[in-house]
């Protein structure tokens, strides 16, 4: 199994002042390693409106390459503004995931809007950033992966990675909504797609992970690397209803490839679990794996899905 040691909360979004967009949450952290810091997109809320509604906006906050718990700088702006009148993006950016693309950062995102019947509805939008991933400009008004016959609402969960040439996006497609007690909550499973300019996608249009807890297990941030000769995934999984505290909470989940199309699930693997008490003790979720100067981290979110900050563990012996 693997062995990750807990380091630590790294970042607190209720400390950033002078921001009022970035209030509270730091969802979903993904990271672009620089030459001196790490810099680590997370997605964030200003305080509800008068109507009790959220917008989610998308920042960063560079960790100094050699102490990653010291904060260099957080984001004076949003990444990418939020979508015009009756866009895919106009209620929310959430979450992101950033790769290096030359002299560019490409930035897929999940786009939010508002519906009547349930909450909300998702699909993923793609943007360029030409100062390094400080700032992103779409690459246009409507999503790269929407909608379609067998993936019908809530695509999410974006991750962008490339392996032999080709673009590969892993994210969440919705299954169903179900009614729990008089709200509308969503079933969504793990997916994937392939590109030979990442923008023009073809879906392989089936579940990859099998479900564990229950039928309706939903299943989020599904994060794939290579190593040793294979495919590694990390995700978080949850049960369909009672979940936002206690055991019926985000778990983070492992599965193996050699492939990337068949998945052998194996969360016994997955080497990390919610702690005895503290900021993680009911919940734990939206893993990332990155790797710094020969070190793998894996950054994470503890309770209430980041509503506080996420925080980093370090990988003890090697990539199995």
């Amino acid at each position: 199994m693997f062995r990750w040691k807990k380091l630590g909360k790294v970042f607190t979004p209720q400390s950033v002042g002078s921001r009022p967009w970035l209030k509270e949450f730091a969802q979903a952290p993904a990271t672009l390693v620089l030459d001196d810091v790490v810099r680590v997109y997370f997605s964030c809320r200003p305080p509800a409106d008068a109507n009790g509604q959220y917008v989610s906006h998308s920042a960063w906050v560079d960790l100094d390459r050699n102490d990653l718990f010291k904060i260099r700088a957080v984001a004076e702006q949003p990444i990418l503004e939020l979508g015009g009148l009756g866009e895919f993006d106009e209620f929310g950016i959430y979450p992101v995931s950033v790769i290096a693309d030359g002299d560019l950062v490409r930035a897929y995102y999940a786009g939010w809007t508002r519906c009547e019947s349930v909450p909300f509805n998702v699909a993923i939008g793609c943007a360029i950033s030409h100062d390094g991933g400080t700032r992103f400009a779409k690459v246009g008004n409507g999503p790269v992966l929407g909608y379609s016959l067998n993936e019908p609402f809530v695509l999410s969960g974006p991750k962008i990675r490339r392996f032999n040439g080709r673009w590969y996006l892993f994210y969440i497609a919705g299954r169903k909504w179900k009614s729990v007690d008089g709200r509308a909550e969503p079933v969504y499973k793990i997916r994937m797609a392939h590109s030979e300019d990442g923008l023009n996608w073809t879906r392989l249009d089936r579940d990859l992970i099998e479900s564990r807890i229950e039928a309706d297990e939903a299943q989020a941030s599904p994060d794939v690397f290579f190593a040793n000769g294979r495919y590694h995934m990390f995700f978080c999984y949850r049960y369909s209803e009672g979940y936002r505290n206690g055991h019926r909470g985000y778990r983070i989940g492992y599965a193996f490839s050699t492939d990337l199309r068949t998945w052998t699930r194996d969360d016994s693997r997955a080497g990390i679990d919610v702690s005895p008490t503290g900021w993680d003790a009911e919940m734990i979720s939206y893993p990332h794996v990155f790797e710094v100067d020969g070190t793998t981290y894996l950054a994470y979110l503890g309770d209430q899905v980041g509503r506080y900050g996420f925080g980093l563990a370090v990988l003890e012996g090697r990539l199995e």
